[in-house]
């Protein structure tokens, strides 16, 4: 998991900049919330409503599986360039 790394980081940097690290977090989870126009009070409350499973089915690795499907004969050559070969 991500979070651990994260916070070792965090903890190592000085208080001044723990802070501005703070405040990019609220930025970007305001930015997120205007990108999903859901209608919460404060960035800390999404996060509250979203369990660990949630986040991980709505933004986890893999999360696009089974969505885009390539042709059978995507690796075959082109006939516009047979020419060419």
């Amino acid at each position: 998991m991500i979070q651990p790394t994260l916070l070792e980081k965090l903890q190592a940097l000085p208080e001044s900049l723990q802070t501005q690290v703070s405040q990019y977090i609220d930025l970007l989870l305001e930015k997120h919330l205007k990108n999903t126009s859901q209608n919460l009070d404060t960035p800390q409350q999404e996060l509250q409503q979203l369990t660990e499973t949630e986040a991980e089915k709505r933004y986890g690795y893999g999360s696009m599986a089974g969505q885009i499907i390539m042709a059978d004969d995507f690796d075959d050559p082109l006939e516009d360039l047979a020419e060419y070969m």
